[in-house]
């Protein structure tokens, strides 16, 4: 580990520009070998340790200090369809199969499969409860990454719409946990299936919560349309943080040109 030589914070050896402060940390510290001895001083002395809101804040909005109005373009039209596309996933009732029917079901299956496999060695129940754990989190790990490693708060913002649509996913499957009638995988229905071939209908009942079938489903809907709305906010406030630094830097290029 290493201290930034502007802000003191810590961070791996590895990393080239500062985690909180932004600095290009070889090129700062060539600048103070090339300042007089008390510039050099001044320079390096430590900002004040900031807080944990600071901490937070600064990990959640973080957007770089110059937009490219490229990205910034395709960012507003990408966040556009995923708002406009997520507003469906909210207002569709869950009995209209929605969801079911949509692209992201057949994005988020193979993650759901392979959770069976990953969780196999834990028994039946957990290998049951796999698919739909590993569904959740594949879209958690990926706001992990790109909000702690690559810095992307607004593509962090996109995996969480993916996380509040993947418990949307999983609602009707909860629902029909009694109802047994939903299609599942190879064209059969819970009831021409064997005993645990339907996911939720295996884990509510070696639970015993089988009669809580509709209450979960709900409440899985409502949890994935919060985090949904949420997304929303934080995708939006990014981008217009970054319009805010296309139109401050308008007038520099306007003057630049007369």
């Amino acid at each position: 580990m290493i201290h930034c030589p502007k802000c003191s914070f810590r961070q791996p050896e590895q990393i080239t520009e500062c985690l909180r402060c932004g600095i290009i940390i070889h090129k700062y510290r060539r600048l103070q070998d090339s300042l007089p001895e008390a510039e050099a001083s001044a320079a390096i002395q430590p900002e004040p340790t900031p807080g944990v809101t600071e901490i937070i804040k600064e990990l959640l909005f973080y957007v770089k200090p110059e937009t490219n109005l490229l990205i910034f373009g395709g960012r507003a039209l990408f966040f556009l369809i995923i708002f406009i596309w997520g507003l469906k996933f909210i207002l569709m009732p869950m009995s209209s199969n929605y969801v079911f029917e949509s692209i992201w079901h057949l994005i988020n299956l193979p993650f759901h499969e392979f959770g069976h496999i990953l969780f196999r060695p834990f028994g039946r129940l957990m290998t049951s409860l796999g698919g739909s754990i590993t569904q959740v989190l594949m879209p958690v790990i990926c706001l992990a990454v790109f909000l702690i490693k690559n810095r992307e708060p607004f593509a962090a913002s996109f995996s969480l719409w993916w996380t509040g649509q993947n418990f949307m996913d999983l609602a009707p499957y909860i629902n029909d946990a009694r109802s047994l009638t939903l299609p599942l995988l190879g064209g059969n229905t819970g009831r021409t299936s064997p005993y645990g071939f339907h996911d939720w209908e295996f884990i509510l009942q070696e639970t015993k919560l089988l009669r809580y079938d509709h209450v979960l489903a709900k409440s899985a809907d409502l949890f994935g349309t919060i985090l949904m709305i949420l997304a929303f906010i934080w995708g939006g406030y990014i981008l217009f943080r970054q319009y805010k630094n296309i139109f401050r830097d308008t007038p520099k290029s306007v003057n630049h040109l007369s």
